[in-house]
């Protein structure tokens, strides 16, 4: 299903909503959470590294956007204990959650399978997939708290469609539209809705080490197409599940 990229964002219409925005420190992530708290959202701001998240931050706040909140987690270690730090915290002070955007996402390194690093390897299925598995196992019961709460995975061309020497990567967002799919099922009776979504081209940094050679002025800069997702959380527009999405070119 195509989504459309241009959403017209009203101010107040995430108005006592509370979004969770992985990977919120830069590129589409930081497109994402300017867009949500312009609509007037709460957005935690979870990323690996203080310092960027910070800088990100700032950048919101001087926009003259909604002040986000900051909370720094390393994916890729981060314990259960961890997890159900976040929870209590976020039902402590929020008493739920209306959104969850999975965006974090690391690109391992482009190679046949034959030669690749299994340490890599380990690290871009646990930052890709296990993480967003783990996070949301945790943050359900927030979710379940909102009247009407949204789940989106962001996705890739490359884990719908096989792709040689995208690695695990590549195999890690095949496990997500897996995955997504699977806890659309369960919680179809719920107020939870889950989909994915690929944002296709995107520049960002992660794009530009994946395509060197490509010219980025003809790429689509993420706030062109961030809109889209605060359209997909926000509950004006229809309620949707278990459903594969692209932004439109």
């Amino acid at each position: 299903m195509i989504v459309a990229k241009e959403h017209n964002i009203k101010k107040d219409e995430f108005e006592g909503k509370v979004v969770l925005v992985t990977g919120a420190n830069r590129g589409f992530g930081l497109a994402i959470t300017m867009d949500l708290a312009r609509a007037g959202a709460t957005v935690i701001m979870l990323g690996r590294d203080l310092g960027s998240l910070e800088h990100a931050y700032d950048a919101v706040v001087d926009s003259g956007l909604k002040e986000p909140i900051l909370y720094p987690l390393d994916l890729e270690g981060a314990t259960p204990e961890n997890y159900q730090e976040l929870q209590d915290n976020l039902l402590n002070e929020f008493g739920k959650l209306d959104g969850l955007v999975h965006n974090a996402s690391i690109l391992g390194t482009q190679m046949p399978i034959e030669q690749y690093d299994i340490k890599l390897w380990y690290s871009t299925i646990q930052i890709n997939l296990n993480a967003p598995f783990m996070l949301t196992q945790f943050l359900i019961p927030a979710l379940s708290k909102s009247d009407d709460a949204r789940i989106i995975f962001l996705s890739s061309t490359v884990g719908r469609k096989a792709r040689a020497y995208w690695g695990a990567y590549s195999v890690s967002k095949f496990g997500i539209e897996g995955f997504a799919k699977t806890l659309s099922e369960e919680l179809e009776k719920t107020q939870i809705s889950v989909n994915t979504v690929n944002p296709g081209k995107l520049r960002t940094e992660m794009r530009r080490t994946a395509y060197p050679a490509e010219d980025s002025s003809t790429v689509p800069l993420p706030e062109e197409k961030s809109q889209a997702i605060v359209h997909l959380l926000s509950s004006s527009s229809p309620k949707i599940n278990g459903e594969q999405l692209t932004i439109s070119d």
